[in-house]
Order: C-alpha cells, then structure tokens, then sequence
C-alpha cells in the first residue's frame, strides 16, 4: 500500500471513530437498550392475577435480554403508590408497570379525580392476559350454590359483605349486584390475595377473583366456587358452571393485564420493549401457562392495547354510572 493511501485509509478510520464517538446519548442508548437490570412495578401483593403475570413475562424478558428482572411489589391506595413510583422513575424504559383493569380503567370510573391519568400519563406496549372472574365463598360457608347466595343477599339487603381488593373488583360486584337485583356491602383490601384469604378464613363471605389467583384454592378445596363469569365454562375448572348456568344469565367479567411505561419514555426503549413482550406472548410456554391457570393470552400491541384500553375506561364508566356507584 503506497503512504498516501495508508493515511487516507487511516483518516477515514478516525472520521468513522469519531463519528460514533458523538453520536446522540439517546441513539447509543437505544443500541444497547436493555443494558441493565429491567423493574416492573405491580400495584398489589404478591400473589395476585397481576403479580404472577409480571413474574412469569419478568423471567421470560430475562431470558430474552439477559438481563435481571425485578419484580417490585407496591400494593394499597388503589394502585396510586405504584403509579407514583413509575411516574417519579427516570422514563428510561427500564421501569414498567404491570397493571390490571383496576389500574388502567376502572380507576377512571370510582374516583372524581386521580393523581395520574392512566391514558395521558403510561404509554401503553402490550396486553398480556384476561381471566373471567370467579364468585368465591368459604368452602364450608351456608351458600352451596349462586341461588343460595342470591336469595340470602335479597333475604337482607346490604348485610352480606364482599371482599374487593382493588377497584376492579369492586365494579364487577356492583355489576352483580345490579344484574342479580341485590345489594351486597363493600368490604375493601389492599389487593386480591388478601381479599381472596379473607373468604378462606370467612371473615368475608364472598368476594369476586381471578381464576389465576385463587385457582389453587378451589382446585384443593380450600374455597368454593360458585360461578365463573364467562360465557363458557373454564378447562382449568370444568366443574364450575358460568353465571349464566348457575342463574344468573347475562353476567359476565373479566380481569386483565397490561404493560405500560411512562410516556414521557423514548420512543426506541418503549418499542423494544414492545417488540420483546409481544414476543413473549407468541410463544407455546406462554399459552399453556395461562391455560393451566384458567387463562388466556391477550395479544396485541402499543396501538390495540390503548384501543382496549378506552374502550374498557367507557364500559366502566356507564356500569358505575348504572349503578349509581359513587365517586371517591
């Protein structure tokens, strides 16, 4: 090579250098993207529907990335405290919230005002699951059957308690309530796995869950199930009869959950954390997890999930507004 080639060889090797050497922060983020460990953010205790998606796609993401998934458990005030901490954490992408229905939607339709607005603040990635709900009673509580409980509650009107552990909860019971002409009294907790424990112990005598949470229980006869909320019967379950089966037709409820992230996040980190989570949800592992549970995988991406989302946040509020639910 003659001299003055190798110095243009080596000129064209330092531009290249330094061009890379000042590219955007943002852009060499986005290459590296996820660099370090990834929290998700749950507003309820461990153990409920929400917790145990986060952890199972947390594990999945880990294997896709290698890197570290924590799973950050901050249950009460309605999903408020969790929402918080997402919204005060740098909207980097490495921060994400795994909420359900309560958070997302139905918060919108309970409270007069809301210190985040879940459609304005978190930017939606993807849907992860739904599971119909199920009315559950203390397995040796004096109601065998959806009629039994009916007839009780009608027998003494807002004396028969319910455990809620989020708000989510609470609409679907006052759905009940309006769709089987009763009035049951609210009785709430600071997550599903609580509210769920306190039928075991029958300090409340029903309470509405999601099969992913309280499957275990019924399946080792520690609750009683009395209807699943679903226009069919669920496999995990195929001794439970849906709501319509066991009285009540027409009565139908699902939980969710869905990943979001502070909107205020780049746009390359939320769409590889998109792509990443979606892909979760594509793959075999995934389906027959939440089949096992009683579940189902919800796909979809950035734009479907928001799509579901209003529409979820209008069917709430007309329920709440139905049944004359006062606002917070």
């Amino acid at each position: 090579m003659k001299k003055n080639d190798a110095f243009r060889v080596l000129g064209a090797a330092c531009l290249l250098a330094l061009g890379a050497a000042i590219l955007p922060a943002g852009q060499v983020m986005a290459q590296e993207f996820p660099a370090k460990p990834i929290k998700f953010v749950v507003p309820f205790p461990p153990g409920s529907g929400t917790d145990t998606s986060a952890r199972y796609f947390g594990k999945k993401l880990a294997e896709l990335t290698g890197q570290s998934v924590i799973v950050e458990n901050k249950p009460g005030a309605n999903g408020f405290i969790a929402v918080r901490a997402v919204l005060s954490a740098p909207a980097d992408g490495y921060t994400v919230f795994v909420g359900s229905n309560s958070t997302l939607a139905v918060n919108v339709a309970l409270f007069k005002t809301l210190p985040y607005d879940p459609v304005s603040d978190l930017a939606p990635l993807t849907m992860m699951m739904r599971a119909p709900a199920l009315l559950i009673t203390p397995a040796s509580g004096p109601h065998a059957t959806l009629k039994d409980l009916i007839t009780a509650a009608k027998a003494q009107p807002d004396k028969l308690d319910y455990g809620a552990g989020s708000a989510g909860y609470q609409l679907m019971a006052e759905l009940f309530n309006d769709t089987a002409g009763v009035q049951t009294h609210h009785v709430p907790f600071k997550g599903a796995s609580e509210a769920i424990t306190a039928v075991v112990s029958g300090t409340v005598p029903m309470a509405f869950a999601d099969i992913t949470g309280a499957y275990e229980l019924v399946k080792g006869g520690k609750l009683r199930a009395l209807a699943v909320a679903s226009e069919r019967r669920v496999p995990a379950l195929p001794n439970v009869p849906t709501a319509a089966e066991a009285g009540l037709p027409g009565f139908t409820a699902y939980t969710w959950v869905a990943a979001m992230v502070a909107v205020k996040t780049p746009k390359a980190e939320a769409d590889k954390l998109a792509a990443l989570l979606s892909k979760i949800e594509t793959l075999p592992e995934t389906r027959e997890f939440y089949e096992r549970l009683g579940a189902e995988v919800m796909r979809g991406g950035p734009e479907e999930m928001r799509t579901f989302q209003n529409a979820e946040i209008r069917l709430w509020k007309r329920i709440a507004t139905k049944a004359k639910v006062e606002q917070q």
